[in-house]
């Protein structure tokens, strides 16, 4: 990856990467298909300025949609693909914290 901003997409805020961030300081992120854990790592240490000791990927393949639309009396059927994304799990040394709900991101 040439350009560091583009690994990081979005952070993953649900309850499980709540309950993830207060028990085991671990934060979620969704992060570019292409990019490798030492990449996130980099990334996530230089734009939060914390120190990650573990990174840990998941990939998602897209799944399959089928829409079907009603217009003028015709029923349109079509199908398509929603993209591959991959998740990423980033520990954080003691001490460290990154706060995305307040708008740090």
């Amino acid at each position: 990856m040439n350009h560091k901003q583009d690994i990081i997409i979005n952070p993953i805020l649900s309850e499980k990467s709540h309950s993830l961030a207060e028990q085991f300081n671990q934060y979620v992120f969704r992060v570019n298909p292409k990019s490798n854990k030492l990449e996130i790592k980099d990334s996530i240490e230089k734009r939060f300025e914390v120190k990650v000791i573990n990174v840990t990927t998941m990939n998602f393949k897209g799944k399959n949609k089928n829409i079907t639309i009603k217009s003028d009396g015709h029923v349109i059927r079509t199908s398509g693909n929603r993209s591959n994304w991959k998740k990423a799990i980033v520990t954080l040394e003691k001490g460290n914290k990154i706060s995305l709900v307040e708008g740090e991101f």
